[in-house]
């Protein structure tokens, strides 16, 4: 071993980091060596970034959400990195959609609530 940083998963060589430490965000690429930077992520790793349970990340799957591949004899998915960072980009922008359709009123309620309170 050439001494150069810690091994991440399959041996990948981390840049500046000891042995037994992580990258701060697992789509860090900046954090792991081009070489290393993986295409694909496990629904696990997916999980993990989104913050959702490792069912959720099934769920999204499945129903097409979030689109995967299934591989080997075995059928394990996984999710390729610009898949999930299309994924992220159109949960914003349907969330901006929601935010500006439905904008809040006084006191955190709907805008429309308002309006149907009695005064």
């Amino acid at each position: 071993m050439d001494g150069g940083g810690a091994l991440g998963r399959g041996g990948a060589r981390l840049c500046g980091r000891s042995e037994g430490t992580v990258p701060a965000h697992p789509l860090d690429a900046r954090e792991v060596e081009p070489v290393a930077a993986e295409r694909f992520l496990l629904l696990s790793d997916v999980a993990e970034v989104l913050n959702i349970s490792a069912s959720q990340t099934y769920a999204l799957v499945r129903s097409g959400e979030l689109p995967a591949i299934k591989i080997g004899g075995r059928g394990q998915w996984r999710v390729e990195r610009a898949q999930l960072e299309d994924y992220i980009q159109r949960a914003y922008a349907e969330t901006r959609a929601f935010v500006s359709a439905h904008p809040l009123g006084r006191d955190g309620e709907p805008a429309d609530a308002e309006a149907a309170r009695p005064v």
